[in-house]
Order: structure tokens, then sequence, then C-alpha cells
């Protein structure tokens, strides 16, 4: 009986012992993880602002920022399994079958990350250029590691997939600094069209937003003799800034100034002839 007790009693012995070291790694651990993150946001705090006095590309920034982010968060793991007592192998194999794992559960989320990455190195576009993709038309204002943010001229924000994004279409109407806008109008037959086409270039010339240098001087010429009416085609260069002012204002004054003139709408016109 006396042994049996003894045996107990080692073994109730032990199980403490056992418990209270593990209480304290435990302990320890946790410390660990509330004074690591805190600093790992001081250092990101810090690292952002060196970015921006250092004047790092701002559409590299999100992505570097995130990026140390995760390396920092990774080594606070690492060693808080070493204060636990996980050998570095076997958290080392751990890691990896979690990887696989997560890998097999996010592929998707995997080729967002490799399109991200190829935007960031072959810089189809920045952040600011004015862009076209995935039926999306607006500003570009963030390039991160999984999506593109999109500011488009209704204040919308359109939050696309990287992946989606370099597997379309990309227009860049800010590569070049400046791009053209195609207006046309049309004028019945009949009408002047020298004086229209003065008329129409008087008024890209007064336009402030239209450039004048030399190679993206605006003009005026006839696109198409339509059915019913000569269509002329307003060819003015502007920044990316400046599309839509020029876009719809400068329409509207071109409407305006050939009514001014005199020049009516090109209405439908068929001609009858009378056969006695």
């Amino acid at each position: 009986m006396e042994t049996i007790q003894n045996s107990l009693t080692n073994f109730y012995d032990s199980i403490a012992t056992g418990m209270g070291d593990w209480g304290l790694k435990l302990l320890g651990a946790f410390a660990v993880l509330i004074i690591g993150l805190w600093i790992i946001s001081f250092l990101m705090k810090g690292i952002s602002k060196a970015f921006e006095t250092k004047h790092i590309d701002t559409t590299l920034r999100p992505f570097l920022v995130t990026l140390i982010g995760f390396v920092l968060k990774g080594l606070l793991i690492i060693s808080i399994a070493g204060i636990v007592g996980v050998p570095t192998a076997t958290f080392a194999a751990l890691i990896a079958g979690v990887g696989v794992a997560i890998g097999a559960a996010f592929n998707g989320s995997l080729g967002h990350l490799a399109s991200g990455i190829m935007l960031l190195i072959f810089r189809p576009f920045r952040v600011g250029d004015l862009v076209k993709t995935n039926g999306a038309f607006g500003f570009v204002r963030e390039i991160s590691v999984f999506v593109t943010v999109i500011e488009t001229f209704q204040k919308e924000t359109e939050i696309i997939p990287n992946s989606a994004i370099t597997s379309g279409k990309i227009t860049n109407l800010s590569k070049v600094g400046s791009l053209r806008i195609d207006m046309p109008f049309a004028i019945r037959y009949g009408a002047d069209i020298a004086k229209a086409k003065d008329i129409v270039m008087q008024v890209l010339v007064n336009d402030v937003n239209v450039l004048k240098q030399e190679g993206m001087t605006p003009r005026v010429a006839v696109n198409n003799l339509g059915e019913n009416s000569v269509e002329l085609l307003a060819l003015p260069y502007v920044k990316s800034d400046n599309y839509w002012d020029v876009y719809w204002d400068t329409r509207q004054k071109i409407v305006e100034e050939l009514g001014k003139a005199g020049y009516e709408a090109p209405l439908p016109q068929r001609v009858v002839t009378m056969v006695g």
C-alpha cells in the first residue's frame, strides 16, 4: 500500500513539475508575443516614414511594407517556438506542411501575389497613372500584394485582383504624359466645311487645357462622308488630369460656337423624285 502511495505521489509531482515548466514557458512566449508585436508595429511605422523621406517609389511602398511585415512576424513566430521548446527542424517541417496546405487552399490568392510581383517588376503602370483595365477606368491609387486599387472619375473605388489585370488588356493613358481625344461632330452637306473647321480650331486654340507644343498641336479634319452629313473630327492633345475637362466642356463649346455661326444639326435627308 505504501509503495502504491509513493508511486502516485511521484506521478503527481512529475505532472506538477512539468506543468510548472510549461506554464513558465507559455507565460514567457506570451510576453514575447505581446512585446514583439509592439516592436514590429513601432518598426513598421518607422520604415513607412523612412520610405517617404527617402522618396521610395509610391508604387513599391505598399508591397515592401507588407513584405517586411510578413518577414518580421515570421521571425517572431520562430523565436516564440524556440522559447516553448519546439525543435527548429520540427518547426521548419511544420511550417512547410502548413505552407503546402495554405498554398492548396489559397491557390487563387497565390496567383494574385505572383501577378502583383509581375506588375511591380514590369511596371505597366504606376500609382497615379490613368488606366483602363478589367472594365475599370480611373487613376491607380495603390498596388498591393494581392489587389490593385483604382479610383474612377465617379469617385468609386475599384478593387481588382492582380491576376485579373495581368491576364487582360491594360491601357495606360499616362505612359506618354499626354493623350489625344478624338471628338467627332457633323455638319450638313452643302455647309461651309472650311469655315466650320476654322471655328472648331479657334475653340481648341483658346482652350487652356489643350496642349499646343510641337508634335501635339490640335487639328480638325474630315473623318467620313456619312449618309446625312459630313463627319468631322476635332483632335486635341491634353494631359491625363484634364481628360474629362476637355472631353465634356470643350465638346460643348464646339457645339455652341457652331450654333452661333448658323450651323444646323444634320438631320436625315431624303431626295424625292416626282414621276409624271
